[in-house]
C-alpha cells in the first residue's frame, strides 16, 4: 500500500470486484469513459483481476481510513525504453468526487510512476466535457497537447477528447 495524505492506493482484491462491476454497470457512469455496454462478469472478473501484463498496473483507490475500494487508478501501455506511460483514474460514486480524493491518488501514482517506474512522460485522454478533471490534471502540472475533434460518439452527440501530458522534471534523478 501506499499512503497518501487522504487515500491510499494499493492493489485490487477479489473482494473489491463487485463494486467495479456495479460501476462499470452503471449507464449513469459511463458518460463519463465512453457508450455504456452492459459488462459480462466473467470478462469483468478476469480483467481486473490480470497480473500478468507488465505493461498494466491497477492500483485500488480507499478513503482512509476505509478498506473499502472507491475508485482505482491505472497505469497502461508502459513502455519501458521510452519511459512513458498513459495514465487514468476513476472514482465509482459521484460524492468522492471534488473532494480532493482523486488528486492525492495521482499524486501517488505520478510519484510511483518516476520513482519505481523510472518513467519521464505519462499521457492520457480527458472527454472536453469534463471540466472537473481537466482542472485537476492542469493542478498536477498536465499540459494539453491536443483536442481530437468529435472522437467519440456517445448518447447522440460527438465529443472531444483533450490529449494531456506531464513530464518529469529533468532536475528529477533518472
Amino acid at each position: 500500500m501506499i499512503f497518501g495524505t487522504r487515500v491510499t492506493i494499493g492493489p485490487i482484491i477479489p473482494s473489491d470486484l463487485g463494486r467495479l462491476f456495479q460501476w462499470t454497470d452503471s449507464a449513469e457512469n459511463a458518460h463519463l469513459n465512453g457508450t455504456y455496454r452492459p459488462p459480462n462478469w466473467e470478462s469483468q472478473e478476469n480483467f481486473w483481476l490480470r497480473t500478468e501484463d507488465p505493461a498494466s498496473i491497477f492500483f485500488a483507490i480507499r478513503i482512509q481510513p476505509s478498506p473499502e475500494i472507491a475508485g482505482y487508478v491505472q497505469i497502461r501501455d508502459i513502455a519501458p525504453v521510452h519511459r512513458s506511460a498513459k495514465i487514468g483514474i476513476w472514482l465509482g460514486e459521484a460524492g468522492d468526487r471534488g473532494r480532493g480524493y482523486g488528486r492525492d491518488s495521482l499524486r501517488l501514482a505520478i510519484d510511483y510512476c518516476w520513482r519505481q517506474l523510472n518513467l519521464r512522460r505519462l499521457s492520457l485522454e480527458v472527454f472536453a466535457h469534463n471540466h472537473a478533471a481537466l482542472r485537476m490534471y492542469e493542478a498536477l502540472g498536465f499540459q494539453e497537447e491536443g483536442i481530437l475533434r468529435e472522437a467519440q460518439f456517445i448518447d447522440g452527440q460527438w465529443i472531444d477528447i483533450v490529449l494531456m501530458a506531464l513530464r518529469r522534471d529533468p532536475k528529477q534523478p533518472g
